[in-house]
């Protein structure tokens, strides 16, 4: 099932997307923010303004990479390797953009292939506005001879304590709230499809987990306010199962940005993770 190394900067036709105030509160409330966070889960508080966590993006629908100039694969093999999201400009409450997507990168792992995806996001006026980054690892993909691509660790965190640790406990019902906002994947909520992938119960979503991670940066390095997040990516190095303590770790490493990990039940869930900010 061979992977098309032609697809390498094509691109997807311009498409509209667009959001509510309702889904940005949805997706606040379904990374676990609450009564202690108002500007991200009411739009009606008296003297606070709506606002819109960081990594929305992620959960924006329509528009994307042309997944169909890929090749062919089993979808059943792909797991999402990274992430990131750049906010160009603070994202408004409702809201439209133009999107872009485009295959970046494709590269030959022997025995698996790697796509590199990015997403563009334009605002009425045609100015940037935000940009997504993803790669996905299809095992049985490779072999077709290209480029291994980049390789080894990055965003390492220094030899040293964190500068700041924030925990949070996921609910055993995570999923299925978190799957509202559109991944409605039955590995997150169907116990016999999980079973199939080798997990005892439904695991919740890599993005889930990244949104919990974006929160407890915004807080610990933008003082909660959206509008001095820049740029979040991090690498998915382990699943997590609804209920688990989320634990974020993050090391200051220079004025406007700091390196992070997220551990569940003392492994790494996410890694080599970098967030950038306005000081």
């Amino acid at each position: 099932m061979p992977l098309n190394p032609d697809a390498v900067g094509s691109e997807s036709e311009p498409a509209t997307v667009s959001w509510t105030s309702k889904d940005a509160l949805l997706y606040a409330v379904s990374l676990g923010a609450g009564t202690d966070e108002l500007q991200y889960t009411t739009e009606n508080t008296n003297g606070v303004a709506q606002q819109v966590l960081p990594t929305f993006p992620v959960v924006i629908a329509g528009g994307g990479a042309p997944r169909e100039s890929m090749g062919t694969f089993n979808p059943a093999m792909l797991v999402h390797g990274s992430q990131s999201v750049t906010l160009h400009q603070p994202l408004p409450v409702d809201g439209a953009a133009t999107v872009i997507g485009k295959i970046a990168a494709m590269y030959d792992k022997v025995k698996a292939g790697v796509v590199v995806m990015e997403t563009h996001a334009t605002d009425s006026n045609g100015k940037p506005l935000y940009s997504t980054g993803a790669s996905v690892f299809i095992r049985g993909a490779g072999g077709w001879g290209g480029e291994r691509g980049p390789s080894g660790a990055r965003n390492i965190p220094p030899d040293r304590n964190p500068d700041h640790s924030t925990t949070y406990v996921t609910s055993p019902d995570q999923a299925l709230l978190y799957r509202l906002n559109g991944d409605r994947n039955p590995l997150h909520s169907d116990p016999s499809f999980a079973a199939m992938g080798g997990f005892d119960r439904p695991i919740l979503h890599g993005l889930c987990t990244y949104g919990f991670t974006g929160r407890a940066l915004l807080h610990a390095v933008c003082g909660g306010e959206s509008a001095r997040f820049n740029h979040i990516e991090g690498r998915f190095a382990s699943p997590v199962i609804p209920g688990e303590q989320l634990t974020i770790d993050i090391w200051d490493t220079a004025d406007g940005e700091a390196v992070f990990t997220t551990s569940a039940s003392g492994r790494l869930v996410i890694d080599q993770g970098l967030v950038t900010f306005g000081c």
